[in-house]
Parts: structure tokens; sequence; C-alpha cells
């Protein structure tokens, strides 16, 4: 697909591309269900461009360094960061090329690397972008209890000193718990 090119000071959404919107629909999920978006529309286009600026990059490597960045508070779904790169290829700012491997390796172009000049005061921003921290009043009264309950719990097991094989199920409980939260979002 031929793209359309931009000079000087384009904006980060660029145009719509034939693949619509994709990259525009990152939230974080606060309080009571209300919804608040993380990236404006082309925002995380222009974050991941960034970042395979950097290096090369596959798509789980981009959601995993995106959760890093902001501490576990966001991590975009595969469903929001493919169609990403497809639009950044479609645009001409990415390549997207099987590695060695057979998976798909993102390579920011020439074109690409302009788009991002152009952006740059944009682009710095969004990499060191801080998210709201989860305030008190904000997590609901069920989670706040249970997370009582647990440190509760861990304070009466500890008291009398644990056997090595105690520490090892305590610590496999907390963690199994942490992994069945982790992972549903």
């Amino acid at each position: 697909m031929k793209h359309e090119s931009h000079k000087g000071g384009a904006h980060p959404d660029g145009p719509k591309s034939r693949r619509g919107r994709a990259g525009g629909s990152a939230k974080f999920h606060g309080h009571r269900g209300r919804s608040k978006r993380v990236f404006d529309y082309g925002e995380l286009r222009l974050l991941i461009l960034a970042m395979i600026a950097e290096r090369p990059r596959h798509g789980y490597e981009i959601i995993k360094e995106i959760e890093d960045r902001f501490e576990g508070r966001y991590s975009p779904s595969p469903g929001v960061v493919y169609p990403t790169f497809s639009w950044l290829e479609d645009m001409g700012y990415a390549t997207i090329e099987p590695d060695s491997n057979g998976r798909k390796l993102s390579r920011i172009t020439r074109e690409g690397e302009a788009f991002l000049v152009a952006n740059r005061k944009a682009a710095d921003e969004l990499l060191v972008r801080e998210l709201p921290q989860v305030r008190p009043d904000d997590i609901p009264r069920q989670i706040v209890d249970a997370m009582d309950g647990l440190k509760a719990a861990l304070r009466r097991r500890l008291v009398g000193g644990l056997t090595e094989a105690e520490i090892c199920e305590t610590a496999a409980a907390i963690s199994a718990a942490a992994d069945v939260i982790g992972t549903k979002r």
C-alpha cells in the first residue's frame, strides 16, 4: 500500500490507514469501572515507534517493556500492539520481517526516523510518562478486606517461625495468587 508522506511537525496521529485507529485504545481502568485513556489517539503508535527506534523489537518485547516502564500499571494487549505494528508498516514508518527464528521483528525505516524527529518532544514525553498511582480510596472495600486478611494470616503464621517446607509452601501460595490476579485483565 502506498503511504502518505508527512512534513515538518506532523501530528503523531498521522492520517488514518486502511486499518483504522490501531493503537488508539489504550485505557487505564480505575475505580468503579471508570476508564481513562492512558494514551490519546496516536500516542501509543508514537511510543512504539520510539521504542523500535531504540532497537528492533518483537511484539512481546514491546508489551513487556511498556509494562515495565509503567511499573505494571498498564500493559497493552496483543490486540492493540500487533495492529499498531501493522499500521506503522502501512505508513512506511517500520518494516516487519521474520528474524532467524521466524518471529516477526519490527525495525524503524528512514521515513519513521524522520517522523520521530518531527515529533521528538512528544515521543520523549511518552517515554517518561508516569501513570497515576491507585489511591487507597479507589480500592474496592472487598479488596482492602482481603489484603488485610492476607496480612493478618501471614503475621499469625510467622509468629512461631516456619520450617523450610512451610516457607516454600507459603511463598508458593502467595506467588500463585499473584499469578492469578496478574493474568485477570
